[in-house]
């Protein structure tokens, strides 16, 4: 067991998309402050995304570091948009440590400029949208009074889609807001469904966090669309607009640590929560409003 005064002390944290970037972050975290894992990715690569993905051996580390925070750990190679999957990889993770408490739904991927244009629509959407509701799906028969679900969502659900200048140019990245979009209004309503029964669901919107899935020419050519093969260099500056605070992106941690209260004890009333960790980004776009 770890941190036997943490946060999250003797608690046990279902993470998807636990192989590298905030999915990894997160894990590493919750086990900091006490937490056990069961940690899942896909650990291949979807032909639709331009990006690869993360490797075995990337969620072999995420089991390294995790052990070395003083947590146990389980992991699975499994889809979560196979809900059979995650629920073998759920149930392998219980037989070892018995419970669940927490459910981190991170595993997302971007669409954007992915090829072929429909095959990336449906790669992120049964990811990011059909893979957080299977992942909060198996672990609803399992939560008790005082669990928590926290899910990834995005800044890019919050903003305005009206203006579509050029409507079906890139489906996988329409894809990538629209599944956020949905998957938070999914958590509001099953935290209401949740809520008489002690259990919490909230949701986070990160604006663009520095993780592999950023720093991707697909996300570069998102930006700067002007130029045929943008670097890191051509797209950074592009990323300011994003926020109101003077950042190019945030960092993994950044959200870690949003997920870790959330998780915790202290937020044992907070629930149904859309919380952004934007770095004011909301700010520079809308006005006040309930």
């Amino acid at each position: 067991m770890g941190n036997s005064e943490g946060r999250v002390a003797g608690k046990v944290a279902f993470v998807t998309g636990a192989a590298r970037g905030q999915g990894r972050s997160h894990a590493v975290r919750l086990a900091e402050e006490g937490a056990d894992i069961i940690a899942v990715d896909l650990c291949r690569n979807i032909d639709s995304i331009g990006y690869p993905l993360a490797t075995p051996e990337d969620l072999e580390e995420t089991a390294r570091f995790v052990e070395k925070a003083g947590g146990r750990i389980v992991t699975a190679q499994a889809d979560v948009r196979v809900a059979d999957q995650l629920k073998d990889a759920l149930e392998a993770g219980l037989t070892e440590l018995g419970k669940v408490d927490i459910v981190v739904a991170q595993a997302g991927v971007a669409g954007m400029k992915g090829n072929p244009p429909l095959q990336a629509w449906t790669d992120v959407i049964n990811t990011n949208l059909v893979g957080t509701i299977n992942a909060i799906q198996v672990a609803l028969p399992h939560l008790t009074e005082g669990a928590s679900i926290v899910a990834t969502a995005s800044a890019a659900a919050l903003m305005d889609a009206h203006n579509k200048p050029n409507p079906g140019a890139d489906p996988g990245g329409m894809a990538y807001m629209t599944s956020k979009r949905l998957l938070s209004q999914y958590v509001h309503d099953v935290a209401t469904e949740l809520a008489p029964r002690g259990i919490r669901a909230n949701v986070i919107h990160p604006t663009n966090c520095n993780t592999n899935m950023l720093q991707s020419e697909p996300m570069y050519r998102s930006f700067r669309p002007d130029l045929e093969h943008p670097t890191q260099a051509d797209a950074e500056p592009v990323f300011y607009v994003q926020q109101a605070m003077k950042v190019p992106w945030i960092e993994p941690v950044d959200i870690s640590n949003a997920v870790l209260w959330l998780a915790s004890d202290e937020a044992r009333y907070v629930t149904g929560m859309q919380l952004r960790v934007d770095a004011g980004g909301y700010l520079k776009w809308y006005d006040y409003h309930v």
